[in-house]
């Protein structure tokens, strides 16, 4: 098992654990299997369940280092879904600038919708359909992967 200084240890050994949460099926199948590449990569269809696999990562003590969040997406949106985590975080003792990279992956390009998504404590935001190199080039920043 390799432990991270961020904290996030994956029982594989890889590098990184993601929870991609996507509602469409084609963009969530492109999505797990580029990411599947470095380490392992979790699905939840809408917020509501990706609320419940987060809380349920910090419950059994290990964290998601990257979550690709829709915007758009039945029971709960991605918006609301993100602040529901960074509450949870915050009620861990996790500051959102040394928690769970969140990058919103949308259809949605409205510049006040970005600028509300920011402001939610998201840390990127690449619109649909996804350019997996600019998705590469953001996990690389955040030195999630080498």
């Amino acid at each position: 098992m390799s432990t991270r200084k961020t904290g996030l240890a994956t029982p594989t050994g890889k590098h990184l654990r993601t929870l991609l949460v996507e509602d469409d099926f084609t963009s969530r199948l492109l999505l797990q299997t580029f990411l599947s590449r470095y380490g392992e990569c979790h699905i939840a269809v809408n917020g509501r369940e990706a609320v419940d696999a987060f809380r349920s990562a910090l419950e059994q003590g290990w964290r998601y280092g990257l979550i690709c969040m829709d915007i758009r997406m039945p029971e709960m949106d991605g918006r609301e879904a993100v602040r529901q985590i960074r509450a949870l975080e915050e009620e861990h003792g996790i500051l959102s600038t040394h928690g769970t990279k969140i990058i919103m992956t949308t259809t949605v390009d409205d510049v006040k919708e970005v600028i509300q998504c920011f402001q939610e404590l998201c840390d990127a935001y690449l619109t649909k359909p996804i350019d997996l190199s600019k998705l590469l080039s953001q996990i690389k920043e955040y030195q999630l992967v080498a």
